[in-house]
């Protein structure tokens, strides 16, 4: 059972208290907090659709990465607390709205609350929308209540790992993640253009840091047959967050960086998934957190 009160919902087991105000690494209290909740066109083709994803974006954050594009939210403690039952009312209304899933961004230091807003069954799949540092253990109890998993995997150097989200087990604890997803939800069904089940893995481009994005593709290569996942491949790094001044970071991917990932892609026999374009580095791309759809 996942609870607040010895916190080891993600794999640094802080062992917090956060039924009586301690914080751990996520930096968040007992109870979601909520920074918007509103229907988002940023996602994948068969995630969005035509009439977008319900987004509900959480505060606070398990890898806190330092080039964090959501840093408002992710590194900052800003949203607005709600209860389950307040939460089930969002997803709802999402649903009214016509979303075409209800998407759940950072999730995992909720969850304690999450589950019981997730049932009964919403009549539209829920997407676990997640950076890949998840414990198995945590995952285990999403069995049933999620239909995709929409994880990034975000390093295969763990020197980097250390370095940006001091995460240094990053690429082995995303590893048996990712096999615990599969496990759950097995190969994508899409029907109609929406994804009904499935697994898209995620993975960010970051500038000077090819052999990073080589290392990811062969280590999904190891993991999945071509056809087992789709993967994204992102370019829409921009500056910011606390490394935003700081080179490498101070800049977007360059074309050549980014056409060596996408060759390395190819040559790896997945063919099925979805490749950004150069200009989504784009801070346009980034949703407002002010609130929105969270009182209604």
């Amino acid at each position: 059972m996942l609870q607040y009160d010895r916190c080891e919902l993600c794999p640094r087991k802080c062992g917090v208290n956060r039924l009586q105000g301690q914080r751990g690494f996520c930096a968040m209290p007992a109870h979601p907090r909520l920074a918007r909740a509103a229907l988002h066109y940023g996602e994948e083709p068969p995630i969005g659709g035509a009439f977008g994803a319900g987004a509900v974006f959480f505060s606070g954050c398990t890898l806190r990465c330092k080039y964090c594009q959501n840093y408002e939210i992710s590194l900052g403690a800003w949203g607005e607390d709600v209860s389950p039952a307040k939460l089930r009312e969002l997803f709802l209304r999402l649903v009214d709205e016509g979303a075409q899933c209800i998407d759940l961004v950072t999730p995992t230091h909720f969850l304690p609350d999450i589950i019981p807003a997730l049932s009964p069954k919403l009549p539209i799949p829920v997407v676990f929308n997640c950076g890949g540092y998840e414990r198995v253990e945590t995952l285990r109890e999403l069995e049933g209540l999620v239909d995709i998993y929409l994880p990034d995997f975000k390093y295969s150097d763990s020197a980097l790992a250390k370095e940006l989200s001091d995460a240094p087990d990053y690429p082995e604890i995303a590893e048996a993640a990712l096999r615990e997803m599969f496990r759950q939800v097995g190969k994508p069904v899409i029907r109609d253009e929406i994804m009904e089940r499935g697994v898209i893995v995620r993975h960010l481009a970051l500038p000077d840091h090819v052999d990073n994005s080589l290392g990811v593709i062969d280590r999904l290569a190891e993991i999945f047959r071509p056809n087992d996942i789709l993967i994204s491949l992102m370019c829409q790094y921009v500056p910011a967050g606390p490394l935003a001044n700081t080179p490498p970071f101070n800049r977007t991917v360059t074309e050549e960086e980014y056409a060596a990932v996408q060759s390395w892609l190819e040559l790896s026999g997945f063919t099925q998934g979805f490749v950004q374009d150069l200009s989504a580095a784009d801070t346009a791309q980034i949703p407002r957190f002010d609130g929105t759809g969270i009182n209604f």
